[in-house]
Formats: structure tokens, C-alpha cells, sequence
């Protein structure tokens, strides 16, 4: 994606490594020069003047050759079940609209990332490890190439994951599995709204190769309903004998496909702690998720999760959270 003419190529290379590439330089922060080894890389980079909304998708299915940046050499490849942690940066307008290394165009205003090695286009969830949000992102772009960095996020997946104005952050990264060429920008949304609503990784990737797919979800017969206001959307609190709390931890356990599931996942933790089956509002209509809590500190959440677990939850996982009640009969 990041492409400047071939005369240029090695002097702007060179000096990004030097200023340590700053996520605010007008320079490309994860180009690379060797076009003779990738196919893709230092052919140019033209800009989307179309008139209306940026194509999401496209482009071609791409893994590449062995590449080398600044001495060091990166090796593309099909990698099923990539689990890895490090820092992440971000980029924004100065690659608004330009190619990208499989062909797309770059959009900061949606969910897409770099990866240096992953196939193109592909499916990654990403995690901050500094305060737990996650975001599911089209990886359909080389880099970054500085330090240990793992990926590099758009200005979008940046403010999801909160870190846009700091610059960097340690996350984690899980490869989801390819994504389909014809994509669209309502896929991205419906998977990032299953995530939210405490879809496993599994769950979202039985949605991302399907666009017509959603979270089929169950409830099971409240005794009390309140509404609660959470950070990314109202929700309504299902929550049978379980009173509310000002803040706190909770561990969201899964969605559910059925109502025999989602029974029985209830039934098996609600004896370990306070358990929940929250409804929200998602794409493709409504979503329901089992949590855990609230729970006042976090060594209790850390409790609950590894009760989770131990019961077969693999991809539980802890949030904290700021509850403020609206309503309530």
C-alpha cells in the first residue's frame, strides 16, 4: 500500500527507521522495496477518485514471497490458529484511499489492518491488552516493519480499541481465518457487533464466511428486567435475582445458537455466581449473551473465569465495566 516512486523508495525507507516511525509522519510507515520479491510491493500507489463511498473489499487473494525491509526478512505464509501479543500502531489520512497490498483500497474510516505476513485478505480479532477491548478487523495490508510491532491498525480499529491518540498499544492478535474477496462493510459491522455482545472466536469465525450469517441466540425466562446503559450500546439486563451494580467486573461467557444451549450454559454457572443472559440490539437484530457478575473486585472475576472455563467456556473472558441504570420494573 504505502508506495512512493522507485528513485525514492530506499532514502524514505532508510530514514523511517531512523525517526522511529512515528504513527503522525507523512511518510509511509510500512512500505517496502522489494518489488522484485513481492508482487505486489513498490508498484505503486494509486489513489481511489471515485465519486461515493470508498469499495470495501476486492482486491486479489495474496500471500507473497519472502520479503526483506531494513535487513530484516519476512516470510508470508498460511498460518492457521496465529495467536500472538506485541505492540500495535495505527494509520490514518496520509494512505486515505490508496492501494493497498492486495489491491483494495485503504480506508481509515473501517475496520482493516497490516499484518507482515498473514495471507490477504484475512479475518484477525484483536485484543488491547491494556484495557480489554477488541475489534474484529480485514487485514488486506503489508507491515508494520519497526521494532517487534505485530500489526498496524487503521484510524477506525484505533479509536475501537482506544488508543488512537496514545499511538501504540500491546495487544493480542488471533487469526480468524480468510476473508472472502466480495465483503462488505455491514460483514465487518455484524461480526464487531456479535464480538461486542460476547460471541466467541469460534462464533464469529462461523460468521465471516458467510454474510448472511448471525448469531442465533436463546433466552431464558427472566424473574426481574431492568435496562442498562453499557459503553457501546443499550442493553436490556436479564438478570434473574441479581441485583445492580455501579461498576465492577463481569465475564462474558458466550452467545448461544439455541435455547438448549443457552439453558444449559445458565444452569451450569449460576450455582459458581451471579449469572446473566443480556440482550442487545445487533445488526442483523437481537443478540443475547451469558455473563458472569457483576463482580465487585477483580480477583472474584478472576474466579468466575476460571470457573468458566472449567466448564467448558474456553473463550470466556473478563470486562470491566461501568453500569448505570436507567430503568427498571
Amino acid at each position: 500500500m504505502r508506495r512512493v516512486s522507485v528513485g525514492k523508495l530506499l532514502v524514505v525507507v532508510t530514514s523511517l527507521f531512523l525517526a522511529g516511525c512515528s504513527h503522525h509522519s507523512s511518510r509511509p510507515h510500512h512500505g517496502f522495496k522489494s518489488s522484485q520479491l513481492d508482487p505486489f510491493a513498490g508498484t505503486g500507489s494509486p489513489y481511489y477518485r471515485g465519486n461515493g463511498p470508498i469499495p470495501f473489499g476486492g482486491g486479489q487473494y495474496h500471500v507473497g514471497n519472502p520479503y526483506q525491509v531494513a535487513g530484516r526478512w519476512f516470510t508470508p505464509h498460511e498460518q492457521p490458529g496465529y495467536d500472538k501479543s506485541g505492540l500495535a500502531s495505527w494509520y490514518g489520512e496520509a494512505f486515505h484511499k490508496r492501494k493497498t497490498s492486495n489491491g483494495e483500497w485503504f480506508d481509515m474510516n473501517t475496520f482493516t489492518a497490516a499484518h507482515p505476513t498473514m495471507p490477504l485478505p484475512s479475518y484477525a480479532m484483536v485484543t488491547n491488552l491494556e484495557n480489554g477491548r477488541q475489534v474484529v478487523v480485514r487485514v488486506n495490508d503489508r507491515g508494520p516493519f519497526v521494532d517487534t510491532r505485530v500489526m498496524d491498525l487503521s484510524k477506525r480499529a484505533a479509536d475501537a480499541l482506544g488508543y488512537r491518540l496514545k499511538g501504540t498499544a500491546h495487544v493480542r492478535v488471533r487469526l480468524i481465518g480468510p476473508a472472502p474477496l466480495r465483503d462488505s462493510n455491514s460483514h465487518m459491522m455484524a461480526m464487531n457487533d456479535a464480538l461486542n455482545n460476547g460471541a466467541s472466536l469460534n462464533q464469529i469465525a462461523s460468521m465471516s464466511q458467510n454474510q448472511n450469517a448471525s448469531v442465533q441466540v436463546a433466552s431464558a425466562a427472566p424473574r426481574r428486567k431492568q435496562i442498562i446503559e453499557q459503553p457501546i450500546q443499550q442493553a436490556e439486563y436479564v438478570a434473574p435475582d441479581v441485583p445492580a451494580a455501579p461498576g465492577g467486573y463481569v465475564v462474558r461467557v458466550a452467545v448461544f445458537h439455541d435455547l438448549a444451549n443457552a439453558t444449559n450454559a445458565y444452569q451450569s454457572l449460576a450455582s459458581l455466581a451471579p449469572t446473566q443472559i443480556i440482550k442487545a440490539v445487533g445488526a442483523n437484530g437481537p443478540l443475547y449473551r451469558v455473563q458472569m457478575g457483576p463482580l465487585d473486585t477483580e480477583a472474584d472475576a478472576e474466579t468466575a473465569l476460571q470457573n468458566a472455563i472449567s466448564s467448558g467456556f474456553e473463550d470466556a473472558r473478563i470486562v470491566e465495566t461501568q453500569i448505570t441504570q436507567v430503568s427498571s420494573n
